[in-house]
């Protein structure tokens, strides 16, 4: 893998600031004592080059979130031939970047429609608060993704979808996925990583303790994520 690849960027300041004001207009979790995050990935070819950085940004999101009493994330991936493994359930960074290292990337089709199923099989069994993922690709047939979005969306899990590139076909997708499901999405380019990593724990502290938890968030970490500030009531 690549030791020095950039991780993508929003692309826009008006991405930005949409999926920010997504991130604080959705409905917060209640009822449960730890947030739950699935945290999914796409390790296929074409990720390669981002993939050694995305494994650590995972850090941030339990970071963020210690003094909101913590947060539980699984970490999905799928890669190479109809491969697609689920972590168990883990409260600590490194026990999570433990199982993110020994993945590598292999070439195969996208399997977003096993991460969705995943996520409702989860919460069906305890209430997941959010879907994190990031991809740059989709191969599979809109509807039946937009079924299992809209399942979520009936859940109360929103997908919170981060699209790397440029591909139309791949950017509608993963706008209408997270539409359906109540979530957000946002474009990022390859650039700097501190943008998504903030946008990352900016969904992370919201799964852990909803709007007012974003909103002190927000106020302390400057950079992107004070633009939601106002908008948290």
């Amino acid at each position: 893998m690549a030791k020095d690849p950039k991780l993508p960027k929003v692309s826009s300041g008006s991405d930005v600031d949409a999926f920010l004001r997504k991130v604080a207009s959705t409905p917060p979790p209640v009822g449960e004592a730890r947030g739950r995050l699935i945290f999914a990935l796409d390790a296929t070819a074409s990720r390669e080059p981002t993939w050694d950085q995305a494994s650590h940004l995972q850090a941030e999101m339990f970071k963020e979130t210690e003094s909101l009493g913590g947060l539980e994330v699984q970490l999905i991936f799928y890669r190479g031939f109809g491969e697609c493994k689920a972590s168990p359930w883990v409260q600590r960074s490194n026990q999570l970047l433990r199982f993110m290292t020994g993945v590598f990337c292999l070439a195969g089709r996208t399997q977003i429609g096993k991460v969705l199923q995943r996520a409702i099989k989860e919460t069906k069994e305890q209430k997941v608060s959010a879907l994190v993922f990031v991809g740059d690709a989709m191969e599979e047939d809109i509807d039946h993704l937009g079924h299992l979005a809209g399942e979520l969306g009936l859940l109360g899990v929103p997908c919170f979808m981060f699209h790397e590139g440029h591909d139309p076909v791949s950017r509608n997708a993963f706008q209408q996925i997270a539409r359906l499901s109540g979530g957000a999405f946002c474009t990022f380019d390859m650039s700097s990583a501190r943008q998504l990593r903030d946008l990352l724990s900016a969904v992370a502290v919201f799964a852990a303790g909803g709007r007012k938890a974003l909103a002190d968030y927000s106020r302390k970490k400057g950079g992107l994520v004070p633009q939601i500030a106002h908008q948290v009531k």
